[in-house]
């Protein structure tokens, strides 16, 4: 048969192009030996080698010193990405049926887990800052005021650091979900680098939430598909998340991936440290001469949007005047071979690490600088691309599990969604489960595929949606 993917993963190879996207590694883990030891390391539970599903040896006492090193009471190699690790973390703390408190631009992992347990989501929208057209973070008080409204909620589910890096105040949100006795589960994907130097954000692991989930691939020197789950305070029973591991967990876990999980933390506890401290002080000189290119806005603190409480400020948003964040990506891609993250309508994002270089840097400071060069162009059509508030007509699952039909896009407003929509990345459902489209969602999907935004969960050439059967 033919080789597709291996073609392209060596041309990919080959065109050693610059990476400001995931996986955090940049293809450049140096302390494994990878070509030394594969495909030897890739073993199975045999003599000595432990049991990722009950570990009681090398991978309890690998844990056991993650744990240390993050400042968990418990920590979790999870090997099928944080998708897995919110569906444990969720499975954990609520039956089936329970309200859950969440934020709406959270990853589509938290929409899948709520069809996986019926559970019943109440939302809640974050900030839209215009001054950067994008959405920002959480107010301590809007999370009061739905527990207070709704006593029932069994925990309250955030994002932060969010794509962009903006953190809610997380400390203040965790008080407030304690007063009400209910649970914080923290999706920290973006945000396992934090807790290595105090010149980031503080993790939501010191700030009061009582799980927090970490993509370790996202943003440290990390394989693809490897996470972690962090047990933070006593409220949680260890003994269920064992139990809703072994539920969600492949029962032919990854070594590598375990592997990676170790030896990352292990390399962040080092050298890994002092790199990112260092590398605070050039990412603020690089936002500014980003900054001072003539058209070019980068996201900063905005000291209007409280809900901008903190910004990690290794995610640099770049918008060029005159430019929609498609071109902007693709230009640097085609013109710079430099790979991008992804793009909105107005920008596009670099996702940086600890293994991105200074050269690296200066190849992106040197290709923004000369695309601004070009002729110059009118502004962008003013657009908010603030999220749509669709109306939750079902429960996730109860629109889910619902007799089906696919409709043209056109026929179906009014509608009731069978399967979320999302544009991807970032992974943030534009449509959830069992929500309405109306004609604002309508028209905001439609613009969206008109800027050649990747949309999930179309059909028939994203011309076709799946819907609830009348």
């Amino acid at each position: 048969m033919k080789t597709p993917v291996m073609d392209a993963l060596k041309k990919l190879v080959e065109e050693d192009s610059t990476s400001f996207h995931f996986p955090g590694h940049k293809g450049r883990i140096s302390n494994i030996p990878w070509g030394q030891l594969m495909p030897m390391m890739d073993t199975t539970e045999t003599i000595g080698m432990d049991n990722l599903l009950d570990p009681t040896g090398i991978i309890k006492e690998s844990q056991d010193q993650a744990a240390k090193v993050f400042g968990a009471k418990k920590t979790f190699y999870v090997p099928n990405g944080s998708t897995g690790s919110n569906y444990i973390a969720l499975a954990v703390v609520c039956n089936r049926g329970d309200k859950i408190l969440v934020q709406r631009n959270c990853h589509k992992s938290i929409y899948n887990a709520m069809i996986l347990n019926d559970l019943k989501p109440i939302y809640l929208y974050p900030n839209f800052n215009d001054l950067y057209e994008t959405t920002t973070g959480l107010r301590p008080e809007d999370v009061r005021q739905a527990l207070e409204e709704n006593p029932d909620i069994k925990v309250v589910c955030l994002t932060s650091p969010n794509y962009y890096g903006i953190c809610s105040d997380i400390k203040a949100i965790g008080e407030i979900v304690h007063q009400y006795d209910k649970f914080l589960i923290v999706d920290e994907a973006h945000g396992p680098h934090i807790k290595f130097s105090d010149k980031y954000p503080q993790s939501a692991i010191d700030l009061g939430a009582d799980m927090v989930i970490h993509s370790t691939h996202k943003t440290l020197p990390s394989l693809t598909q490897t996470s972690m789950l962090h047990i933070c305070s006593d409220r949680v029973d260890i003994n269920k998340v064992q139990d809703s591991f072994q539920l969600y967990t492949t029962t032919s876990p990854s070594y590598l991936f375990t592997l990676s999980n170790e030896m990352a933390t292990a390399f962040m506890e080092k050298e890994g440290k002092k790199i990112l401290d260092d590398m605070y002080d050039y990412l603020v000189d690089v936002r500014k001469r980003l900054e001072a290119i003539d058209g070019v806005k980068v996201l900063q603190m905005d000291p209007e949007d409280e809900t901008i409480y903190d910004l990690d400020i290794s995610r640099i948003l770049i918008g060029l005047r005159g430019y929609r964040g498609t071109e902007l990506m693709d230009i640097l891609y085609k013109d710079y071979n430099i790979r991008m993250e992804m793009n909105d309508y107005y920008s596009t994002l670099a996702m940086t690490t600890v293994m991105n270089t200074k050269e690296d840097f200066e190849k992106l400071i040197s290709a923004i600088e000369d695309i601004s060069q070009r002729e110059k162009r009118k502004d962008l059509e003013k657009l908010s691309i603030d999220m749509p508030r669709p109306t939750v007509a079902m429960s996730p699952a109860q629109a889910y599990y619902s007799k089906k039909e696919l409709v043209d896009l056109k026929d179906s407003i009014g509608r009731v969604v069978a399967t979320s929509v999302i544009p991807y990345p970032p992974g943030v459902p534009l449509l959830a489960t069992g929500e309405l489209i109306t004609q604002e969602v309508f028209d905001y999907l439609m613009f969206l595929l008109d800027n050649n935004i990747n949309i999930v969960n179309l059909s028939e050439n994203k011309t076709k949606i799946m819907v609830v059967e009348d």
